[in-house]
């Protein structure tokens, strides 16, 4: 299993950042895991052509359910295709959030995109509430129930990333026994759901990851690269990161 590392760049970048996807093809021309960057969907398709021929993939923040239609401001899996890209990021806390995305939608999105050809990156995580009244197990497990499709496909098409809802952009993380407490959930819901080879399936840590701390959460049983935030923006902190995985 190829492990991987994820940026996620959320809603920031113009063409300007492109210069900092041609730092980090520089700092990892050629690297033993995969490497991964979502932009906004304006810059998709600039940044895939950036990207040709080197060891970044291109991948999307959020995909529609339907393949086309009158939904406007959407965009379909099919388009992120056409766009580049080989991934796409669903059912973030933000966009469970802001959006009130349900589990239901969020498996609807995983399997339009797994039909497109995308690999879908599936997201999971408590808030800091039900981390403290001891429901983080609970909330994951329900997540994951509603939220992935019926049939695996293929272990390298579904990732899934625990993200805890508390940790992203604050600059807090959970100890590193709690994360390996809930990869270790995870795989094992994972298997339960889809037989043996769901243990091929990558599993990310997300929420706060950075230089200082991605070896040690690295080294964990599980843990299978990360889903970086505000420390993808930047080549010089998203790079140690992929280091850090290709070292691990």
């Amino acid at each position: 299993m190829r492990k991987l590392a994820a940026g996620n760049w959320k809603m920031n970048g113009s063409a300007a950042a492109l210069a900092e996807v041609k730092a980090l093809i520089a700092a990892h021309p050629a690297t033993s895991c995969d490497m991964l960057l979502c932009p906004p969907a304006t810059l998709v398709a600039r940044m895939a052509e950036v990207a040709t021929g080197s060891a970044l993939s291109v991948g999307g923040q959020d995909c529609h359910a339907q393949g086309s239609g009158a939904h406007t401001g959407d965009i379909s899996a099919q388009m992120l295709v056409d766009a580049g890209a080989s991934h796409v990021i669903l059912g973030h806390s933000e966009r469970r959030a802001d959006h009130l995305e349900t589990d239901a939608l969020v498996q609807a999105k995983t399997i339009a995109a797994q039909a497109a050809g995308l690999t879908a990156i599936v997201c999971v995580g408590e808030t800091e509430a039900q981390r403290d009244a001891g429901k983080t197990l609970a909330v994951i497990g329900g997540q994951l129930d509603g939220s992935l499709p019926p049939d695996m496909n293929r272990p390298d098409a579904l990732v899934i990333a625990y993200e805890p809802v508390w940790a992203i952009g604050t600059g807090r993380t959970p100890t590193l026994d709690e994360v390996a407490e809930v990869h270790a959930h995870i795989r094992a819901a994972v298997i339960n759901r889809y037989g043996a080879a769901a243990q091929g399936m990558r599993l990310l840590y997300g929420g706060s990851v950075k230089a200082s701390n991605a070896a040690a959460i690295f080294a964990l049983p599980n843990v299978d690269g990360a889903l970086v935030g505000g420390a993808s923006l930047k080549a010089a902190d998203f790079a140690p990161i992929v280091a850090a995985l290709t070292q691990a």
